[in-house]
C-alpha cells in the first residue's frame, strides 16, 4: 500500500475529530465569565467534559488540560500508519522533561530542591524511566543521543554554571531529531515545517536577547542550525531597531507577519505578539494539506490546532485566577 493510500483512512478520522474543536464563541464566553468556576462550567459543556470530571480541583486545570491532550495523542496514535509522525510534536515534551530533570540535578547540587511537578506525560518516552536513568546516572540507557549529551551538559554547568548553554545544546538536539524523523518519513512538507519552526524559534530568541542587550557575537551561539534563514544575517539585526527587522525579513516567509507587529509597544508586548504570530503561522504552513484527502500533514495540522486550542484555554483559565485584561487576552488567542 502506498503512503497516500495508508493515510487516507487516518485523514478521514481526523476530519471527524475536527468537530470537537471549541467554537470561538465558547472561548469568548469563557473570557467574559465572572470567575474561574464559571469559565470551567462553560468548558464542561464541550468535549472537555471528560477531562474535567477526571480532576476534582478547579485549581488543577493544568493537569486537566494535559489529560485532554494525552487522550487526543493516544487516539490519533491508534489509527495513523506511522506513529513516528507524532514525535514531531511529542519531542518538545521529551526535551522539556530532560530540562526539568537536569535542572533539578543542578538545584540539588547547590542546596535546592527537585521540581518534578513540572514534568509532563505528553512525551514519547516514559517519564518514570527518564527519571530513573538520570537520577541513577545510567546515561547509557537514555534515548535521543542523550547518553553523550547529558554528561556534556553537566560538565558545562559544573565549569560555568551556564544553564542557557545547556538549554541551547538540548534544543539543538531536539530540532536535529525532528528533522531526522521528517526525512525518514519521506514527507517533504513535514521537513519544511520543522525548518520553518527552527527559523521562527531563532527570531523569537533574537528578540528576547535584544531585550537584554546581547551583542551579535554572543547572540550567534543561541541560534539553532537547520532552518532556512542564515543565522549570521539574523544576529546582525540585534543592534537594529525592530522596524529595520521588518525590511530585512521581508524576503522570507515571515515577512508579512513580522511587518504587522507594532514595533512601538514594550518588549514584553512585542514578544507576546510575535509568539502569537508564530503559533498561527505554523498552522497556516500546513493549511494547504486540507485540499488533499490523504496528505500526512493533515495529522500535524490537527494536532497543532489542538495544541493551540489548549493553549487558549490555559491562557483564559490563568487570567481568571489572576485577573488578566480581557481585551489583551482576546488579542492573544491563537487561531481565532
Amino acid at each position: 500500500m502506498s503512503q497516500q493510500d495508508a493515510y487516507g483512512y487516518a485523514v478521514a478520522r481526523i476530519r471527524a475529530m475536527e468537530n470537537r474543536f471549541l467554537d470561538a464563541s465558547v472561548l469568548q464566553r469563557m473570557i467574559d465569565a465572572e470567575d474561574l468556576a464559571t469559565a470551567l462550567k462553560i468548558l464542561g459543556e464541550t468535549s472537555y467534559s471528560s477531562a474535567l470530571t477526571s480532576h476534582v480541583s478547579d485549581q488543577d486545570f493544568d493537569k486537566m488540560l494535559e489529560f485532554e491532550l494525552q487522550a487526543i495523542y493516544k487516539e490519533v496514535e491508534s489509527f495513523i500508519p506511522n506513529k513516528k509522525l507524532l514525535d514531531l510534536l511529542r519531542y518538545q515534551y521529551d526535551f522539556h522533561n530532560v530540562k526539568v530533570l537536569i535542572k533539578s540535578v543542578f538545584n540539588v547540587a547547590t542546596g535546592g530542591e527537585k521540581r518534578w511537578d513540572f514534568l509532563t506525560s505528553l512525551g514519547s518516552y516514559p517519564v518514570d524511566t527518564l527519571i530513573n536513568d538520570i537520577e541513577l546516572e545510567e546515561y547509557k540507557f537514555l534515548p535521543f543521543g542523550l547518553n553523550n549529551l547529558i554528561p556534556e551538559c553537566i560538565s558545562i554547568w559544573e565549569q560555568s554554571r551556564d544553564v542557557l548553554e545547556v538549554e541551547r545544546l538540548l534544543d539543538n538536539r531536539m530540532y536535529a531529531l525532528m528533522k531526522e524523523i521528517a526525512f525518514d518519513l519521506d514527507i517533504p512538507e513535514a521537513l519544511n515545517w520543522i525548518r520553518t519552526r527552527i527559523d521562527g524559534e531563532n527570531i523569537r530568541s533574537l528578540l528576547r536577547l535584544k531585550r537584554f542587550n546581547f551583542d551579535a557575537t554572543r547572540a550567534l551561539s543561541f541560534m539553532h542550525c537547520g532552518g532556512k534563514i542564515d543565522t549570521g544575517m539574523l544576529v546582525s539585526l540585534i543592534v537594529e531597531p525592530f522596524e529595520s527587522w521588518k525590511r530585512s525579513l521581508e524576503f522570507t516567509e515571515f515577512g508579512k507577519g513580522i511587518s504587522s507587529i507594532d514595533g512601538t509597544v514594550s518588549f514584553s508586548e512585542m514578544i507576546l505578539l510575535l509568539e502569537k504570530f508564530l503559533d498561527d503561522f505554523y498552522l497556516d504552513k500546513l493549511a494547504s494539506s486540507r485540499f488533499s484527502s490523504n496528505a500526512p500533514e493533515n495529522i500535524l495540522a490537527y494536532l497543532w490546532h489542538k495544541e493551540m486550542e489548549v493553549k487558549n484555554v490555559r491562557m483564559i483559565l490563568v487570567a481568571k485566577t489572576s485577573g488578566g485584561d480581557k481585551e489583551q487576552l482576546r488579542r492573544l488567542l491563537r487561531n481565532v
